[in-house]
Parts: structure tokens; sequence; C-alpha cells
């Protein structure tokens, strides 16, 4: 990070935009910083780079298999929570559904959205608001004695109903994140979204499925810690051992290369070996049939399931909206705001593009929710968001070229109509997932956490503000649990309401640490919003026409968009130019 001559004025208020205004003092100044940064990145393949097509198709699966891994988490979790049968092929179809918006949303993002190489899929900053609506009386699950004698049909119609209420949630509260992206008013969340706001509220996602972790992994400990142990042996130990693989150059041919395989793919090779495992210690009857880490529990939904099927908007029936959902499913929208603007800044400067401007920002966030949106109409359980596995990937890689993305995302559409790979991922032992989970979470906790070294540790204001954000918004949810119906307003509509938004840790825990920051009095050093602003470092007129890096303007039609001038007033357009600078 470069150091700017911020200004140090104590105002509680004070935005990170501002503070960013207040460094960027010229043009030239910044398209220094800019040429300095891209050069220090010692990247493969930049930005706008385009890799030979053969190439693509290669480091366009690595991505894919990247994102699969937590693709394919999601349903172990929601599913059981629909009521949902552990053999149900409509598993399978979840999980495919969930790949083929992934391909539509990310080829959006990076063609026209913030135009960086990130992948947008499923995000289990969703599923915390989920188990929140879905643990409401009206939702919960019959007696497992119940489930049993119940029909194909209604069994089906169990879950699809509960589908479709998340269906409508999703989609609905996700329209706040189009507003907020669109119609640019990021430039005044900027004011409230400081270091202490997103530490409970990323941090809270993983703290707050602890116990989904742990049931997993509790069917079977000895597999759940061989799946720990190896997969951090893989990616903490190993990820400077090389191995031989064959590579293509034209006008040499082929010819052996050594990379890290265990930095690339330390969760898809933990779950390949474990799997195997678990497979040998089935075929001997070390389990006994029936054992969740047995292989052969669920093959039935590999052999019922059919080979190609095409996701479609509505195939679970028509979304139905209540306010309660609407309102739980806004804490999701909001970890996912707040995720991915950490996240911008950082794919940059890994993939040697300048730092996003203020209209690259407002789209990327109006079109992430726009994907949400049609995450929740195609019927996927859940919503969109930057996929930190992929950014991880382009820092190893040092790929940071959109075409790869791009040809990523032709694999996720092909994939996500393939039935039957879908229920293949779905028969993974659960002792395994679970392993996998405890890892996972953890790792999505530290990246919630991290946001802490832009704020002074030593200052008892902001101590006071951690612990108690942190752990008030996890006391708060149990105790909601513990007490059903503890809520009597005398509306059911009310009731349901603050039900769901009192039971949601990552809600209860961002809103505390946003209000207190916000209130208590602190210097900016002390609330980190200097160091913030550094990482985020925000151009102010990045739509001059004189500007010579077009890495965010739209791929088409920018001549047009030059010429009229009342683009300049759109905060997503190209041209857009903040309101100070208009002035």
């Amino acid at each position: 990070m470069s150091d700017l001559n911020l200004s140090t004025t104590p105002n509680i208020g004070l935005s990170t935009l501002q503070l960013v205004e207040n460094g960027a003092n010229t043009k030239d100044s910044m398209k220094k910083e800019v040429k300095k940064a891209t050069n220090q990145s010692n990247i493969t393949y930049g930005v706008n780079d385009i890799p030979p097509w053969y190439l693509c198709i290669f480091m366009a699966l690595q991505h894919y298999l990247t994102m699969i891994g937590a693709i394919v988490s999601i349903p172990f979790i929601l599913t059981p929570a629909l009521c949902m049968k552990e053999d149900d092929p409509a598993r399978g179809h979840i999980i495919s559904t969930m790949i083929f918006v992934t391909g539509i949303v990310t080829y959006f993002q990076v063609t026209f959205g913030c135009r960086l190489p990130i992948v947008q899929g499923g995000t289990i900053s969703f599923l915390v608001p989920t188990l929140a609506i879905l643990s409401l009386p009206k939702w919960q699950c019959p007696a497992p004695e119940i489930l049993d004698a119940m029909s194909l049909e209604n069994r089906t119609e169990l879950w699809q109903v509960r589908m479709r209420e998340l269906s409508g949630a999703i989609s609905v509260s996700a329209l706040l994140q189009v507003f907020i992206g669109y119609f640019g008013v990021m430039g005044v969340l900027l004011r409230f979204i400081t270091p202490l706001t997103i530490v409970p509220t990323v941090s809270l996602v993983g703290l707050s499925l602890f116990e989904n972790a742990a049931d997993a992994a509790s069917q079977q400990w000895g597999i759940a810690i061989a799946t720990i142990i190896m997969l951090t042996v893989f990616s903490q130990c190993l990820t400077e051992v090389k191995v031989p693989g064959i590579n293509y150059k034209k006008g040499v041919g082929f010819r052996i290369v050594w990379f890290n395989l265990f930095k690339l793919f330390p969760v898809l090779l933990t779950i390949l070996i474990m799997w195997g495992i678990s497979g040998l210690l089935t075929y001997y009857d070390v389990f006994p049939y029936g054992h969740p880490a047995r292989t052969d529990v669920k093959i039935s939904i590999l052999r019922d399931s059919s080979w190609f099927r095409v996701p479609y908007p509505g195939q679970w029936g028509i979304p139905t909206v209540s306010a309660s959902g609407v309102l739980g499913m806004l804490a999701g929208v909001l970890a996912c705001t707040v995720e991915s603007i950490s996240y911008y800044p950082t794919v940059a400067r890994m993939c040697g593009a300048p730092p996003p401007p203020v209209h690259a920002i407002n789209r990327g966030i109006g079109t992430e929710g726009l994907g949400t949106v049609l995450a929740g109409l195609w019927g996927s359980g859940n919503g969109t968001n930057t996929f930190g596995e992929n950014v991880g990937a382009i820092g190893v890689t040092k790929v940071g070229s959109r075409r790869v993305i791009q040809f990523a995302c032709i694999l996720m559409l092909l994939q996500g109509v393939i039935n039957k790979f879908g229920a293949v991922f779905i028969i993974i032992p659960e002792p395994v997932v679970g392993g996998i989970f405890c890892v996972m979470f953890g790792m999505i906790t530290a990246f919630g956490l991290s946001a802490l070294q832009y704020v002074d540790l030593n200052s008892s204001r902001n101590l006071y503000i951690i612990g108690f954000s942190m752990f008030f918004s996890l006391v708060l949810p149990k105790w909601m649990v513990a007490h059903h119906g503890i809520i009597n307003t005398g509306s059911e509509v009310a009731d349901s309401i603050i039900t769901v938004l009192l039971s949601t840790s990552i809600l209860v825990g961002g809103l505390t640490g946003c209000i207190l920051d916000n209130l208590i009095p602190g210097t900016p050093e002390e609330r980190g919003l200097i160091a913030w602003a550094n990482e985020m470092k925000l151009s102010t007129e990045p739509g001059d026409e004189d500007n010579d890096d077009d890495t965010y303007n739209f791929p088409v039609g920018m001549g047009f968009v030059r010429k009229c001038k009342v683009f300049s007033y759109i905060p997503f357009m190209p041209t857009y130019k903040t309101g100070r600078r208009r002035n």
C-alpha cells in the first residue's frame, strides 16, 4: 500500500470516500500510482490480456474447480432445513441450478459489471438468515416419523413450498442491493461501513454456522479429523511442493512443467482422497450399512438422476413473499455487500488493474444484487457473492485475465445442465463435508477478523465495540431459540419479522458494530478510516475523456457514452463524475 497524504481531522462522520478524495490531489499522481502498482504486480496475464484459447480452457477449468468446492457445501446445510430427504434427486437439481446461475451472473459481472475477473456464486452468507427463517414455527420440519410416513408427492411439496418462500425473500431483498449499486448509494454507505462494521458482519457468517459443521463432522470424527489434517497439510505445509505436469507451447510442443498442485487445489484434492478412503472402508465393511461415512448411503441419487436438465425460473413454483422473510434476508444482502467492497481493491491489485473507481464499484454491487434476484427466481435457494476462493486463485496463479473467467462461465453453463454431475457431489460422505466445513467456516471467520489490521487495537474504545458486537450477536439469537414465542405483539406478521431479525446474528452484529462505531467518539486513525481509505483508494474522476485506461469501461458503445453528457450524472456509467468535481 502506498502512502497518501490524507486528512486526519477528527470528524466522526468523515467518510472513507472523502478521505480518499482529499488524498488524490491530481490526476497525474493517480496515474503514476496505477502504473507503479501494475509494474510491481508481476502477473502472467493482466486483466485486459487475452491468453491463447487452449490455455484459457485449462485456466478456466482451474477456476471452475476452485469454485465448485464452495458451491457443493451449501446444499448440505440448506436441504435438511428444507425437510428434504437425503436421497432426494432434487438435491442434485439444486446444485446444478446454483452452478448454472453462477455462470450467467459471473459473465455479466466480468463483462459489463465491475469488469474485474471475479466469480459470482452461491454464498453461505445467505445461509444464516435462511436458517433463521426456516426455524419459525410455520416452517419447522415435522417429526421424523411423520416425514417417513409421507408420500413422495407430499414430501416434494413440503420442501418446495419452503423453497418458494426462500426464493421470494431472496429476490425481493436483493432489490435493495440493486438500488444501492445502480443509484450510487455506495458513496453514502461508505460513511458508515468501517472496519469495525466489517469485522462482526463477515466473521459472524462463519461463527454462526459452527453447529452445522459440528453436526456433520460428529457423524464420524475419525474421517472428519483426517479430512481437517489433510486439508491443513495441503493448504499450509505443501504449498511450495511442485509436481510434474504436461504443458503445450506453440512451436515447442508438449513438455514437462512443475507446478504447485497442493497450492492450487487443496480442497479438491482433500475431498477426492478422503472420498476414496471412505470408499475403501465401505468396500471392506468397516462401517455398518447405512452409516453416514459410507459412500453407498446415497448412491440412489446418482442412479435416479437424469442426464440432462435445464434449470429455469420458477422451477419449484411461483415464489412467495413475506415481510419476515424479506427483512431477514436483508442480513445476507448486507453481509455480501460489505464483503464484496473489501474484495474489489484486492482483486484489482492482484491482476495489475487500476484501483476500482466509484462507477465500477457501484456497477459491481448493482450487478451482484441483480444476480441475487436471478438466483432467487431460478430457485437456487441462495444468493450470489464474490468467491474468495477464486480471488485467492488469482493471487496464486498470477493469471488475472477476464477472458479466462468468461471461458469458465461457459463451463459452468454446460455443467449446470448435466444433472448427473450435480448428483455426484451430493453423495460425498457427511463426515468429509464436516471436516471441510470446520476449515472453510474458520477461514471465513478469519477473513472478517482480518479487517482489524486497519484499526488501533490498543484503543479500549475499539476493543469494547469488537467484543460487545460479536458476543452479543451470538447470545441474542441463542436466547431467541430458547424462548420460542417470546415475541408477542399481537400481530403474527410483526412477531415473525422481529423474531427473524433478532435471530440473525450477522444482522445483529453488523448493526451493533456500525451504530457503536459511528456514535462513540474516536479519531479517524483510531477507527481505521485512514488505513481503510488507503486500501480502497477510490478515483474521483474515472470518466474523464483523457483517461488512458479503459479497464472499467464498457466493452462496446463507449463512443456514444462519451458523447452524451447526461451519462456523467449516472452513478454506474463509466463517464460518471462525483458531485464535487462537477461543481
